[in-house]
């Protein structure tokens, strides 16, 4: 097993693989050839310096710079916060500088998806039965409508019946407001869903005929609507409405459908030191593979972008699509500003337990998980997706949230990178994939998938073969960790304020 890592050439640091991590007197060598002592202990996961480095030198990982030393830094010295500190305090300006990208399209008609094909030619990839509240008021009905139900899901197809509960949809103005209508009419129209009821309260401000009109085109056949205020009693006249609806979802089978129509997000929480070498690489890799099936990937979490987005904004595909990144960085970093928040308090106190240092190391590994295609568009939090290809999408760094705007845009499973490890899952399946195996053998009710092995055993290729298996299966209804679990929730993103 390799013990420690340069990932760059051009880097100045090296990353510890060894779980046990290395003791100081320990002798480094790098293409077999000793160098070095260590002078002090450096953790798993952690950075140790492979030159010495002056103070206010930047520190370079992933072949960029990820800092600037806070003082003189001996070859062989931990590197972390006591003597690295962030280097982006000012907003950059941004040129555009295309880059080539080497991702090319491989169409292969053979690879194919057992999925549900809808009326709108969108493919789901479960057949689930869904109640969404247009306001919190009605949470508590909602969930009783699901659960006198879920026992159908036992003698039909149907893969289950969920009622997705939220705190909003009054009381809520402005974007707020409009952000809450628009994403639970994403999430009606979603194609993981074979039927869903909409059901209000009467009196909120996300009215039900409002919501209808944003949902534009839906298929009547598989949605229906019921104010609770209008009707005697709410819970016997939504499960009558689903029982029509489970009638109708029966009948769904699935069929060989192109894999070009899969919708695949990208994101990573619980970062350690290992996740730019192992679990984000391979999930770039992917990304670039599907893409160029002609499949699509969405990359978001803008605030982890932040110190490397201009890596993401030079492959643009044209001038326009690098404006709109250029809008999407700096517009997030306004937020930040207009609540009197600092741009660059990143990363959590877990990031740096597992060895990232600065919000740019952070970033640069981050970023890894959009492979190297072209960006094809940038969508705003709520857009649903119209382009295939790589997509970048507004929405913070918060798991549940960003995870959960990632399904509103079309998204219908979520590959999410770790190497913390959380139980948690969105209203599509949310495939954990670890950074290491020591995550993996803690905690195999968590995780779905271990690119740790690739410290260990596994080429880059057949972990990447091993992971379009798993996403396949998936899509096929091979259940997800947090299925099994029963771990299927959203989360809406609020900014203002509540009345």
């Amino acid at each position: 097993m390799k013990r420690y890592f340069r990932i760059n050439y051009a880097d100045n640091v090296a990353v510890v693989l060894d779980p046990e991590g290395l003791k100081k007197g320990e002798t480094v060598e790098l293409d077999g050839i000793p160098l070095f002592k260590l002078t002090e202990d450096v953790p798993y996961g952690h950075k140790f310096a492979l030159l010495p480095v002056a103070s206010g030198e930047k520190i370079i990982k992933y072949g960029n710079p990820i800092g600037i030393a806070k003082k003189d830094i001996v070859r062989g010295a931990w590197i972390h916060s006591h003597n690295l500190s962030t280097g982006l305090e000012n907003d950059p300006s941004y040129t555009y500088s295309p880059t080539p990208v080497s991702v090319k399209s491989e169409n292969h008609d053979d690879i194919t998806v057992n999925g549900y094909l809808r009326k709108n030619g969108e493919m789901g990839i479960r057949n689930e039965l869904w109640i969404i509240p247009t306001v919190g008021c009605v949470n508590a009905q909602a969930n009783a409508i699901a659960e006198k139900l879920r026992y159908q899901c036992q003698l039909t197809n149907v893969d289950d019946v969920r009622a997705f509960t939220h705190n909003y949809g009054c009381s809520q103005l402005g974007d707020d407001h409009v952000n809450t209508r628009t994403v639970l009419a994403d999430l009606a129209c979603h194609p993981n869903a074979g039927g869903v009821l909409i059901l209000g309260l009467g009196c909120e401000n996300n009215q039900l005929s409002a919501l209808r009109d944003v949902m534009g085109n839906y298929d009547h056949e598989r949605v229906r609507f019921l104010v609770s205020q209008d009707v005697e009693d709410e819970v016997e006249e939504g499960v009558r409405l689903c029982k029509e609806l489970l009638e109708h979802m029966s009948r769904d089978q699935r069929q060989p459908l192109p894999l070009s129509k899969l919708r695949v997000g990208l994101k990573c929480g619980g970062s350690d030191g290992l996740s730019g070498i192992t679990a984000n690489p391979l999930v770039g890799l992917f990304s670039d593979w599907l893409v160029s099936q002609g499949g699509t990937t969405v990359l978001t979490e803008v605030p982890e972008m932040f110190g490397a987005e201009t890596l993401l904004m030079n492959r643009a595909v044209n001038k326009e699509i690098f404006y709109k990144t250029v809008a999407l960085i700096n517009n997030f970093k306004e937020y930040f500003r207009s609540y009197g928040q600092p741009v660059y308090e990143n990363p959590s106190p877990g990031n740096k337990a597992g060895g990232i240092t600065t919000l740019e190391e952070k970033s640069l590994g981050c970023v890894q998980k959009a492979g190297n295609a072209q960006v094809a568009d940038v969508l705003q939090y709520g857009e649903r997706l119209s382009h295939t290809g790589l997509n970048l999408l507004q929405a913070p760094g918060n798991d549940l949230v960003a995870s959960s705007a990632l399904g509103f845009a079309g998204c219908q499973l979520i590959l999410f990178t770790t190497g913390r490890g959380t139980p948690f899952g969105t209203f599509v399946p949310t495939l954990k994939i670890s950074t290491n195996s020591t995550l993996t053998s803690h905690k195999p009710k968590w995780i779905d998938f271990n690119a740790g092995e690739l410290i260990n055993k596994d080429t880059p290729s057949e972990a990447l073969h091993r992971l379009i298996n798993k996403v396949i299966a998936t899509a096929n209804g091979e259940t997800a960790r947090n299925e099994d679990a029963n771990a299927k929730e959203i989360a809406i993103f609020k900014s203002g304020v509540t009345l």
